[in-house]
């Protein structure tokens, strides 16, 4: 069975690499496992950034739209499909 995993490389500062050091340490982690454990944090954070948008994008929409309900919603898809 092959690799499950890649290495990648990456640069840091001294001052960052020795508190990676020291995190992993105190953490009892591998380094790789520290990161992999920020990147999902990161990652997470990004997805909840991008709900958000999209959340702003819908009610600036809806207000632009004056829907303030289902029935406007309705009204709405009628209108477009014109019935």
């Amino acid at each position: 069975m092959g690799r499950t995993t890649k290495t990648i490389y990456v640069s840091l500062p001294p001052e960052m690499i020795e508190e990676i050091e020291r995190l992993a340490k105190a953490e009892k982690k591998s380094k790789s496992q520290l990161f992999r454990d920020a990147f999902s944090v990161y990652a997470e954070v990004q997805r909840e950034r991008r709900w958000q948008s999209a959340r702003r994008a819908g009610a600036r929409a809806a207000s632009r739209l004056k829907v303030t309900s289902e029935a406007d919603i309705d009204r709405l898809i009628h209108e477009a499909r014109g019935v």
